[in-house]
């Protein structure tokens, strides 16, 4: 490996004394035989916590240990390249840490930093725990590429009054490499008008809230990791009965992430009766991609910009639902279920919201006007929903790969209701199985009071009703137990 130059003044150059390499890594988490950085132990085995500051790497290289005879330095040997930044960081201000660390023939392996809150050195942000946060949030990330210019933000020289700007600036110091470079460049752009004194307190106000809203999310490369087909198919069973050629579908559409390690070309659309459970299967899904979701309820947008959001010229101006989602979800690496995807709204003369789509689904970056930025979305995985693909345009349909949910038959609903519905209602109340009995010829009943409807939740509310009718004829009629027939269902459900 090369030996890390770091950025400095000519005058510098000639005292500097680079004793470590780096190393790229991409382990999320640190131990001793993977460790974060490792230090001399040639002279002196150093303990296994132990307490001080990372001297300033624009002048030395070293690790400053705060031991009982004074302090005794040790030369840094190797770094993981992901914390070079951070190391620098902590050495300029000169944060007292606490290392945990291993004696290794190696040198001494440190897999954990803590920022220490006494000795008199400064903290490393306004906000507690800021460092805890760099740590998990580097350990996350991936090793920024070899090459890649460690830029430097140019100060003002003015004192930082605002908290969230000062972390955000310390977070771009310390983790800017491991961002995208159109976002790490888009940052550096929106921290000098955060900071300016030139333009108004409105755009420093919508610079700062953009730079919140971007820095709450991970952004990740897009590398997936390998499914279990067995642990999908148990988790797909969880959530829906039956349906053995739908759950077969959904794991062939999704395995080619085994071999390619990238998502599919093609996202998911779940096309059914209301109340067959697309939804179930949406979440399913995510669950099985190990990735969190975001969801999107097309029924309710009725103009494009409501997805856009709006230009920071305007004093509302606001982020699109879109954005919303990503930095709700805190990770560009995220599943999008797009409900009710037949229900898009042509709009008030604005344009079609559906079409605003497009850009999303084709992973090729999505523009939020409020934001000025093209967010990458390698790492979006959309699944919609809809009732009636003949309302969605040809465009959207191209982009999903579609699967027909068909609705269940009545012996299938027999079982869902008396294996899964009922007793999940009598959990939840506090009643044993005995104290509500449905007899055959009563869950015959139940069926075909609901013959003409489609899907489950006639049969989840059903469930709840006969259940709380029969806690109520025990705790106000003293009854021991209440068996239900076909006329007592009859009765019951038709009010």
């Amino acid at each position: 490996m090369p030996v890390f130059d770091f950025k400095n003044t000519p005058e510098d150059k000639a005292a500097v004394r680079c004793t470590y390499t780096t190393f790229r890594s991409n382990e999320s988490k640190a131990t001793p035989e993977k460790p974060l950085l490792v230090l001399d132990n040639s002279s002196r085995q150093w303990k296994h916590h132990a307490c001080g500051t990372f001297t300033n790497p624009v002048k030395a290289t070293t690790f400053e240990f705060q031991e009982e005879e004074g302090v005794i330095s040790a030369d840094i040997l190797k770094i993981d390249a992901r914390f070079v930044s951070l190391l620098r960081w902590l050495g300029e201000n000169h944060i007292n840490v606490r290392l945990s660390g291993e004696n290794r023939p190696e040198g001494y392996a440190v897999y954990k930093i803590r920022e220490m809150g006494v000795g008199g050195g400064t903290k490393l942000s306004a906000d507690d725990g800021f460092l805890q946060f760099m740590m998990e949030r580097l350990l996350a990330s991936n090793a920024p590429e070899e090459g890649i210019a460690d830029e430097e933000l140019e100060e003002s020289g003015d004192e930082m009054r605002l908290t969230s700007i000062q972390s955000i600036t310390d977070f771009m110091t310390c983790a800017g490499r491991t961002m995208p470079d159109n976002i790490r460049l888009w940052a550096q752009r929106n921290l000098a008008v955060a900071r300016s004194h030139e333009v108004s307190a409105e755009e420093r106000r919508h610079a700062q809230r953009a730079l919140s809203i971007m820095m709450n999310i991970h952004w990740k490369n897009n590398y997936f990791e390998s499914i279990d087909p067995k642990e999908a198919r148990r988790i797909l069973d969880e959530e829906l009965y039956g349906m053995e050629r739908v759950k077969q579908r959904i794991i062939e559409t999704i395995i080619q992430i085994n071999r390619t390690h990238t998502l599919p070309a093609y996202g998911l659309l779940l096309v059914g009766p209301a109340g067959t459970g697309k939804s179930q299967i949406a979440y399913a899904v995510a669950r099985i991609l190990k990735l969190p979701w975001t969801t999107l309820d097309m029924s309710s947008i009725n103009d494009p910009e409501q997805l856009t959001g709006s230009s920071r010229i305007y004093g509302n101006a606001k982020p699109g639902i879109i954005m919303e989602a990503f930095s709700m979800a805190g990770a560009s690496n995220l599943v999008f279920i797009i409900n009710e995807l037949d229900k898009a709204a042509s709009g008030k003369g604005n344009g079609n919201p559906a079409d605003v789509l497009l850009t999303l689904l084709d992973n090729l970056g999505f523009t939020d006007n409020y934001m000025e930025c093209m967010i990458p979305t390698v790492g979006v995985y959309p699944i919609a929903t809809a009732n009636d693909k003949s309302q969605i345009s040809a465009p959207l349909m191209s982009r999903f790969a579609v699967i027909d949910i068909p609705d269940y038959t009545p012996e299938e609903k027999k079982i869902i209701f008396s294996r899964f519905a009922l007793p999940k209602v009598l959990k939840r109340m506090g009643l044993r199985e005995e104290e509500c009995v449905v007899p055959e010829d009563a869950l015959d009943a139940v069926i075909a009071y609901f013959a003409n409807t489609s899907g489950i939740r006639d049969l989840e509310q059903a469930a709840e009703h006969m259940a709380a009718n029969a806690l109520y004829q025990i705790e106000v009629d003293h009854v021991e137990r209440v068996v239900f027939t076909p006329e007592m269902v009859q009765n019951l459900l038709a009010y």
